[in-house]
């Protein structure tokens, strides 16, 4: 059976527009966080505030091992190896981000704290009970089946282990127009289709997860595609290079029109393995 998306077909997006969109955008390949309308973080503030959730989310203790499940080029990862001295393994079906990151790595002087390597979540490489917490960062929506990754996460944590998520969800009810939106989603970056926040919970139960606690905070990263669009418009002749001026467009039109349909939401959760 033919698995989608493929692992090259993930690594397709990051290593094509997302290496453009990375370009404009910054170290932080993800989403930002704002506490509310009023806050006027950059995006650089923004960016570290979310993995800053993230870090609290699995309250690593020194020395501690954690696993960063679709880690791109690493940048969460160092800035939780200096908040938690932990050690990081992190994982990505890109080759050219497992480069990188343990390229960044070594210039960070963090070579021996995080460590970088080609892995499929579908099927990890690691024996049972290897990690102390797991986190995957804007990862699982790429993931074709998010229960088989929350099941191998499970075998590789041990008892207690904490698992942070954030991702890009679908919110309910979904109009005509908001499922136009969440379809070009998933057929521009590599998505089968977008978890919900009951499929979350009920995947989480059947994997042997509890203590689960799931935040809706889309509201709180609700402008990132806004601005990631300005940001984007800045490098529009590589994107045109890419994809031809027709996609290009789209692409950028279609983060704008996403940043205001509900039906594109984001969620927060953490969660200890039994």
């Amino acid at each position: 059976m033919t698995q989608f998306p493929a692992p090259n077909e993930v690594a397709g997006v990051y290593d094509g527009i997302g290496q453009i969109y990375g370009s404009a955008w910054g170290l932080n390949k993800h989403y930002g966080y704002w506490e509310d309308d009023a806050d006027d973080s950059s995006v650089e503030v923004a960016t570290d505030r979310l993995t800053d959730l993230m870090i609290s989310g699995i309250a690593a203790r020194a020395g501690q091992r954690v696993l960063d499940i679709g880690c791109g080029t690493g940048n969460p990862a160092f800035r939780l190896v200096r908040a938690s001295d932990v050690d990081v393994v992190g994982i990505s079906v890109s080759q050219v981000q497992v480069a990188k990151a343990n390229e960044f790595a070594a210039e960070a002087g963090l070579a021996d704290r995080a460590t970088f390597q080609f892995a499929d979540a579908m099927d990890m490489p690691f024996p049972d009970g290897s990690f102390d917490a797991a986190w995957a960062l804007e990862s699982m929506w790429h993931m074709p089946d998010r229960g088989q990754v929350l099941a191998e996460t499970a075998r590789v944590l041990r008892p207690g282990g904490r698992l942070a998520v954030a991702d890009v969800i679908e919110r309910g009810p979904v109009t005509p127009e908001g499922r136009a939106v969440l379809d070009h989603i998933c057929a521009n970056y590599a998505v089968k289709s977008l978890g919900t926040i009951d499929e979350y919970r009920q995947a989480l139960a059947d994997n042997g997860f509890v203590d689960v606690e799931i935040r809706d905070i889309s509201d709180n990263v609700g402008r990132t595609l806004d601005l990631m669009a300005d940001a984007v418009e800045t490098v529009k002749d590589k994107l045109t290079a890419l994809v031809g001026e027709e996609q290009a467009t789209s692409l950028i039109d279609f983060m704008r029109l996403s940043a205001a349909t509900p039906e594109s939401g984001y969620l927060f959760l953490t969660a200890v393995r039994a």
